[in-house]
């Protein structure tokens, strides 16, 4: 593997190790579009293992801060994402395409508990 694709393997790696966003790319990986207030409450009923209806309004919040001010900047930063502030709309970029199947390994491993219990090599 050259230095160019171990780079991007790295970068992929580190923007996919943080649950917030796996999880919003979940969302916009199924829908190609989302809007930020229902990225907020879906991210944080994936976090909590709960309803959407029953996340309050503390839990919305800290969600909405990580997201604007860490994991959408980022995403946006590798072309993974575009996304408007001030509306709210957020859609996939190109790279996205570079990260898909790492995403989708990660998706699995996550819906499926026997993938997450299997201990370390």
């Amino acid at each position: 593997m050259n230095q160019t694709n171990a780079s991007r393997m790295e970068a992929a790696c580190s923007l996919l190790a943080e649950s917030e966003r796996r999880f919003l790319l979940y969302q916009l990986a199924d829908e190609g579009s989302a809007n930020l207030e229902d990225l907020i409450v879906q991210v944080a009923a994936w976090e909590l293992d709960a309803r959407a209806d029953t996340i309050d309004k503390e839990v919305r919040q800290r969600v909405y801060v990580s997201l604007v001010h860490n994991h959408l900047p980022r995403l946006e930063d590798y072309d993974i994402i575009e996304y408007d502030l001030r509306s709210g709309d957020i859609v996939l970029a190109e790279g996205f395409e570079d990260i898909k199947p790492l995403l989708e390994q990660f998706r699995q491993t996550e819906a499926e508990p026997e993938l997450r219990e299997r201990p370390p090599l």
